[in-house]
C-alpha cells in the first residue's frame, strides 16, 4: 500500500512558541488525572463484583496488555512526535484523516457537557454536606407538620434527596420540567472553576494538577484506613474478590473488561495526543505510556477496596437492622423478656418456633435477612455516589465530616479528566488559529467553556438525568471505537510502520524519543519471532549500550523476507493487539 508522504514535526515559529512542561511530573500527573476518573471509582468496582470478583482481574489484564498499553502507547508517540493537537496530527498524516481529529473534538465536546453536570451534582451534595445532620438523612415534614412527605416514606430518605430535592425528575423525558435554578449555579460555578483552572493551557492546569490528581488519593487512603476498621468490612472485601471461574465462559466478561480498560485510560478522546505534544522531542513515551496505565489500574483496584470496605459495613449494617426488626416482632408476639433472644441464636428460634406455633409465625411481618442480599444491593455510576454510598457515610461516626471528604473527591477527581477534555478541544483550535493570533488564547478558553456551558443547560431541567443518560450511553461507546479503529488504521497502513525503520526514520528517533514500532511490539508475544529485538531510543538518543544509536540497520535480507519488508507484520501485530 502506498504511503502518504511523512509529515514533519511542528517546527519554526509555531514549535518555537509552543508551551512545554515545566517538568516531568506535570505531564504524568495530568495524563493520570485525565486517565483517573470517576469511572475508577463506581464503575471498576462493580464490574468486578458482578463478574465473579478476582475472576474479573483476568481479562481485565489481558485487555490491558493487549488493547490498552499499546494504543495509549500510539496516541502518546504520535503527539510527541507531530506536536499537534488532535486535528493537527491527523491531518498531518493525511488530509483524509482531519475527520478523525475533528470527530475528537466533537466528542470532547459533548462528554464535556454531562461531565462537569456530575460535577455540579456533585457540588451540590458538597455544599449540602456541611450540615448536621446530613439533610438525606431523614424524610422532611409534609406541609402540616404533622407528620413526613409520603413519597419520601415510600422509597428513602437518601433516594428522596437525589430524585425530588436534588434532580425534581419528572415521569419521564416527554415532560421536560423547568430549569433547576440550583443545579444551574453549581453547573456556572462549575464552569467557572474549569475556565479558571485551563484559562492558560498547561501554565495553569499544570499548576493545579498537583492538588487535584493527589488529593483523591490521599481521600481514598483515609476511607480505606477507616473502613478496614469498620465492622463487615471484612465480609465486603471477600464477597468482592472471591473469584467465580465459571463466569469467564460468559463473553460479556470480556467484552466488559476491553471496555473499561478503553474508557479508563481516556483513549480516542484527544487529550493525551494534545498534552503529548507539549512534551519534550526527547521524552521516553513508552515508559510514559506503561506507568501511567499501569498507574490507572492500581487506582482502580485501590478504590475498589476503599469502597467494598465501606459497603461492606453499609451492607452488615442493614443485616443487623433486618435481624433486629424480627426479632423485636418475635418478642413482642410471644410475650418473650427483652434481649432474650440474640442475632445469633435467631435462626435457632425462628426454626423451634416455625415447627410448633407454624400459624403463630405466619403471620408476623418477618423478612428475609441474607447478608449475600444486602452485599448485591450494590449499583454502579451515579447511584453508587448519590444513593449507595452517601447511605453508608450516614452510619459511619461523624457522617458529615466524610461526605465533605467523600464528595471532595469526587469533585477533584472529574475536575482533573475535565482538564484533559478541553485540553483535546482547545489544542487544536489553537493550532488551526481558528481566531486571529491578536485574540489571547484567555478569549478562546472562554469562548469554549460559556459554548459548553450554555449548551449544558438541558441537564439542568427536571428531565436532564434522562437526557444525561442518553449522552452517557451514545454519545462516547460507539464512537470511540470507531475512531480508536481509525486510529489504528491511521498509523499502521497509512503513516506506514515500515517507515519507522528506514534511514530517515532512525535519525529522526533521537529527537522523537520512542519509535511506534519498537515500543509497541514487545507488547505481543506472538510478535516476538517476527520483530528484531531493536531497543526503542532512550529519552538521550541512546540504545541499550548508550552509544547514542538507536538500533541496528536492518539488512536488505531482513527486510524483504516476505516482500514487504517489516511493515506488513508490523500491522498485523499493532492491529491485532489492539482491537
Amino acid at each position: 500500500m502506498a504511503h502518504a508522504p511523512e509529515p514533519a514535526p511542528a517546527s519554526g515559529d509555531l514549535g518555537d512558541e509552543r508551551p512545554k512542561w515545566n517538568n516531568k511530573a506535570q505531564y504524568l500527573l495530568s495524563c493520570i488525572g485525565f486517565a483517573v476518573g470517576l469511572g475508577n471509582i463506581w464503575r471498576f468496582p462493580y464490574l468486578c463484583q458482578t463478574y465473579g470478583g478476582g475472576a474479573f482481574l483476568i481479562p481485565y489484564v489481558i485487555a490491558l496488555v493487549f488493547e490498552g498499553i499499546p494504543l495509549f502507547h500510539v496516541e502518546l508517540a504520535i503527539g510527541q512526535r507531530l506536536r499537534k493537537g488532535s486535528i493537527g496530527v491527523w491531518t498531518a498524516i493525511s488530509p483524509y484523516l482531519s475527520g478523525l481529529g475533528l470527530g475528537c473534538v466533537t466528542l470532547s465536546f459533548l462528554v464535556s457537557l454531562y461531565y462537569n453536570t456530575i460535577l455540579a451534582w456533585v457540588l451540590w451534595y458538597f455544599l449540602n454536606s456541611f450540615q448536621h445532620p446530613l439533610p438525606w438523612s431523614s424524610c422532611p415534614p409534609d406541609l402540616n407538620r404533622t407528620g413526613f412527605v409520603e413519597e419520601c416514606q415510600g422509597s428513602s430518605a437518601v433516594s428522596y434527596f437525589w430524585y425530588r430535592q436534588t434532580l425534581n425528575i419528572t415521569a419521564d423525558i416527554n415532560d421536560s420540567g423547568s430549569i433547576q435554578w440550583r443545579l444551574l449555579i453549581c453547573l456556572a460555578a462549575c464552569w467557572a472553576v474549569v475556565y479558571m483552572c485551563v484559562i492558560r493551557g498547561i501554565e495553569t492546569t499544570g499548576k493545579a494538577i498537583y492538588f487535584t490528581a493527589s488529593f483523591p488519593y490521599l481521600v481514598l487512603t483515609i476511607f480505606l484506613i477507616r473502613g478496614l476498621t469498620l465492622p463487615g468490612a471484612t465480609k465486603g472485601l471477600i464477597y468482592l474478590f472471591t473469584p467465580k471461574m465459571q463466569i469467564l465462559q460468559n463473553p460479556r466478561v470480556w467484552l466488559d473488561a476491553a471496555t473499561q480498560i478503553f474508557f479508563s485510560l481516556s483513549l480516542a478522546f484527544g487529550g493525551h495526543i494534545a498534552f503529548a505534544s507539549y512534551n519534550s522531542p526527547r521524552n521516553d513515551c513508552r515508559k510514559d505510556a506503561v506507568v501511567i496505565a499501569l498507574v490507572n489500574s492500581m487506582t482502580s483496584l485501590y478504590a475498589s477496596i476503599a469502597v467494598f470496605s465501606i459497603l461492606g459495613f453499609k451492607a452488615t449494617n442493614s443485616y443487623e437492622h433486618c435481624l433486629d426488626r424480627n426479632i423485636l416482632s418475635l418478642i413482642n408476639e410471644f410475650d418473650f423478656p427483652e434481649q432474650s433472644i440474640s442475632r445469633d441464636d435467631y435462626p435457632a428460634v425462628l426454626m423451634h418456633l416455625t415447627t410448633t406455633q407454624p400459624r403463630r409465625v405466619a403471620r408476623l411481618p418477618l423478612k428475609a435477612c441474607h447478608l449475600e442480599d444486602f452485599l448485591d444491593k450494590s449499583a454502579s455510576g451515579p447511584g453508587l455516589a448519590f444513593i449507595v454510598f452517601t447511605e453508608a457515610v450516614l452510619h459511619m461516626p461523624g457522617a458529615p465530616g466524610w461526605a465533605v471528604l467523600f464528595f471532595g473527591m469526587l469533585f477533584t477527581l472529574g475536575l482533573s479528566s475535565m482538564f484533559g477534555n478541553m485540553e483535546a478541544i482547545i489544542t487544536p483550535l489553537l493550532d488551526k488559529g481558528v481566531l486571529p493570533r491578536w485574540v489571547p488564547k484567555e478569549a478562546l478558553t472562554g469562548l469554549v467553556c460559556l459554548a459548553c456551558f450554555l449548551s449544558a443547560t438541558c441537564f439542568t431541567l427536571q428531565s436532564g438525568n434522562y437526557w444525561l443518560e442518553i449522552f452517557d450511553n451514545f454519545a462516547a461507546p460507539l464512537n470511540l471505537l470507531i475512531f480508536a479503529f481509525l486510529e489504528v488504521v491511521g498509523v499502521v497502513y497509512v503513516y506506514g510502520m515500515k517507515r519507522n525503520y528506514s534511514p530517515r526514520a532512525r535519525r529522526s528517533s533521537t529527537q522523537a524519543g520512542c519509535a511506534l514500532p519498537a515500543c509497541c511490539c514487545p507488547c505481543f508475544p506472538c510478535c516476538g519471532s517476527q520483530w528484531p529485538r531493536w531497543p526503542s531510543c532512550s529519552p538521550g538518543g541512546s540504545g541499550r549500550g548508550g552509544t547514542g544509536k538507536c538500533a541496528r540497520t536492518p539488512t536488505r535480507t531482513e527486510t524483504s523476507r516476505d516482500g514487504r519488508g517489516w511493515g506488513r507484520r508490523g500491522r498485523v501485530c499493532v492491529a491485532g493487539g489492539a482491537f
